[in-house]
């Protein structure tokens, strides 16, 4: 079983390289106050952005510079309360970083409303006569198509200012999960105490000790439920944040905000719930198969991430790196050893599961005088070495992205965002099945796509679907309760599960309760399926030998948002405007599905 080391004791080869950021907090400190005074400089632009193009490059230049300076605050902050939530100095510099990106904003925030208050007529004479404008015109073409949405300067400076306190109430969820809850322990089949924690919990659910899988996951929820009305007035208060800031930009619901912010077909949303629902029946198979590997006689929602082969294979961090590294062979050698230097030698990747560590996995999007980390907690296993392929893939994009873009272009749009996370799982897990024929490797390896796929392709929709019914209420005025979101959970999950396993309606009906993450960013978890979706149509086109898909991959990768990104999906070579990719996702998890029951069946 998983034990979690105090932070002090992590060696440091498994912690990420933050004195590549900052030489030391007080390094820190000193550039959060230098970042703050050079707020000054930005007001002598104010007002003066009509001037004339060069007036305006200027100032842009220096917003990015600007821009530069407040990610890499962003992102030593972030990763020094992430990996030990319960120090108190990790959680004063996320503070103090969230203060001042929020002035930073608010102080920048006169741009898009100047540029409105110029007019499109002039800044098309400007893009047709200085070729140096050249770099700005998507991010006016884009500003044009807000304008209704665009508030005066007075209120985006208004607008900007309140992302501090707004964005406390994610801080106050994932403080509370991470640094306060403390977890009863588990018990396994021998009544012996295994350590229950953030970073130990879906190593146990991983396990063989089904014991110990059932008290983790009794032991886990119920301590969320027993601050479920916490947690849905904290729920609740962001929801109502999302739908002020609907109402402010003057839209009429919620989902129409945030997807026309990214620029995304609000049909996406509503195609993915149709062709999710219509594939349902799919899962219910998948329930029935994996109850029958298992041997058991009733499916328990702590069984979903049971290993179906008695055969164990250790995977130690270094296996992992090669593995995944003969997996993304074909995207070439400087791909592969920019992300091999990344993970041995730059120290890309936080992967000790040490006592503090917040829960899950993620990577930094960050510019590219830094490099993209990485937090996760592995685990020597399959499952480990999948989710370290995942946030690699998020690490190549913000690596491409970072070094081809300037700063109001370099951070990819959230719909695009678990493309290459996935592709590279994908990529990973195609070479290893065909390199490795033996039964138990395979159904291991089809485990670990059938984990991926669940969480892609059965967790998100629903948390999508919870979203959005939610998000109606508040809009229509009717208020939210724990009670009633635990029981909508627990039916849209009785609906996926389709009475093939024992649902445990108050367990399962706190899940909106645990992910303290995603639900705290509005329409986030629908992208999931969008972006694994789009990542097994690239991975197909480099596999099947499509001539220059794999550049056509990394120019993805570049492109980051200078394009919309519909069109940045086409430098890919795939359509996401349609619902083909989507139809065809579900086409792979079939098949993996029916070579499962193949390989289970005894």
């Amino acid at each position: 079983m998983p034990i979690a080391l105090p932070r002090s004791k992590v060696k440091k080869n498994q912690t990420w390289n933050s004195e590549s950021v900052f030489s030391s907090p007080k390094a820190f400190d000193a550039e959060v106050k230098s970042l703050l005074e050079s707020l000054e400089t930005v007001k002598k632009y104010r007002g003066r952005l009509g001037e004339s193009p060069d007036v305006f490059i200027e100032a842009m230049q220096f917003m990015d510079k600007l821009a530069r300076r407040a990610a890499k605050v962003q992102v030593y902050a972030t990763m020094s309360s992430a990996v030990d939530t319960a120090n108190q100095a990790g959680a004063a510099m996320s503070g103090k970083a969230m203060s001042a990106l929020a002035r930073v904003g608010a102080e920048t925030s006169f741009v898009d409303p100047e540029l409105l208050s110029i007019g499109e007529a002039k800044l098309r004479q400007w893009l047709a006569e200085d070729p140096y404008m050249g770099l700005y015109e998507h991010y006016i073409n884009d500003l044009f198509r807000r304008q209704a949405h665009v508030r005066s300067a007075e209120v985006e400076e208004l607008l900007g200012m309140m992302r501090d306190p707004f964005g406390t109430v994610r801080t106050t969820a994932h403080l509370l999960a991470n640094a306060d809850f403390k977890f009863k322990p588990a018990k396994d089949s021998k009544g012996r105490k295994v350590d229950l924690t953030q970073s130990t919990f879906d190593a146990i659910l991983n396990g063989a000790d089904r014991k110990a899988r059932q008290t983790a996951w009794e032991n886990y929820n119920d301590r969320y439920l027993e601050f479920k009305n916490t947690l849905a007035s904290n729920l609740t208060a962001s929801i109502k944040q999302n739908v002020f800031n609907m109402k402010a930009r003057r839209f009429n619901s919620s989902l129409e905000a945030t997807l026309f912010n990214g620029d995304v077909p609000v049909e996406m949303f509503h195609n993915l719930l149709n062709i999710f629902k219509k594939n349902l029946p799919l899962w219910h198979k998948y329930w029935r198969i994996r109850r029958r590997a298992l041997g058991v006689k009733t499916l328990h929602p702590y069984d979903v991430w049971a290993p179906l082969t008695t055969k164990k294979y250790k995977v130690p961090f270094e296996k992992a790196v090669d593995w995944i590294s003969d997996g993304l062979e074909p995207m070439g050698r400087e791909y592969v050893d920019t992300m091999r230097r990344g993970c041995l030698k730059d120290r890309w990747v936080d992967w000790s599961p040490n006592a503090g560590k917040r829960q899950g996995a993620f990577s930094t999007r960050v510019p590219s005088d830094t490099h993209p980390f990485i937090l996760m907690s592995y685990t020597d296993d399959i499952g480990s070495m999948s989710t370290l392929a995942h946030e690699l893939g998020h690490s190549m994009h913000a690596y491409y992205a970072s070094r081809a873009q300037p700063m109001i272009y370099y951070t990819y749009p959230s719909i695009i965002s678990e493309t290459a996370s996935n592709f590279h799982q994908a990529m990973t897990r195609a070479h290893l099945l065909k390199a490795n024929t033996d039964k138990h490797f395979q159904t291991a390896l089809l485990e670990e796509a059938m984990d991926n796929f669940h969480r892609y392709f059965f967790i998100m929709p629903t948390l999508a679907r919870f979203e959005l019914e939610t998000h109606q209420r508040i809009e229509k005025g009717q208020p939210l309760t724990a009670d009633f979101m635990i029981e909508l959970m627990a039916d849209l999950f009785s609906e996926g599960y389709g009475g093939e396993m024992n649902l445990d309606r108050e367990r399962v009906g706190i899940t909106w309760g645990t992910f303290t993450t995603h639900l705290y960013i509005d329409y986030y978890s629908f992208q999931y399926a969008i972006g694994i979706s789009a990542a097994n149509a690239i991975a197909k086109r480099i596999l099947d030998g499509v001539p220059n898909a794999a550049q056509d991959h990394i120019e993805f990768l570049k492109a980051g948002s200078s394009k919309p990104p519909m069109e940045v999906y086409k430098i890919a070579g795939i359509d996401m405007a349609s619902a083909q990719p989507i139809e065809d996702a579900f086409a792979v998890l079939e098949e993996y599905v029916n070579r499962l029951e193949v390989l289970t069946d005894k």
